[in-house]
């Protein structure tokens, strides 16, 4: 059985085209990949199509994916980090 750790998520450090490495909380990302997805309605990725409220499609995404194709030479990755206390 796996270890239920492995499901926690404490934050997600996320990547993007010409800006600093962020460490944000899941509901930071989830409102960061609303924002994105916002601006892509009229070219969502095919998967993401079948959704037709804008949370579920960044809460599908979110829990999913690690990266979103936002155009030619521009990247958005997301990984999920374990911090220590």
């Amino acid at each position: 059985m796996p270890d239920p750790m492995m499901y926690q998520e404490d934050a997600f450090v996320v990547l993007e085209t010409n800006q600093p490495e962020q460490f944000l909380a899941p509901s930071e990302l989830l409102e960061k990949l609303k924002a994105v997805l916002i601006t892509m309605q009229a070219n969502l990725p095919r998967d993401l199509q079948r959704f037709s409220d804008l949370e579920a499609q960044a809460q599908y995404l979110m829990e999913t994916a690690c990266e979103l194709d936002v155009g030619p030479g521009q990247f958005l990755q997301w990984y999920v980090v374990r911090l220590e206390k």
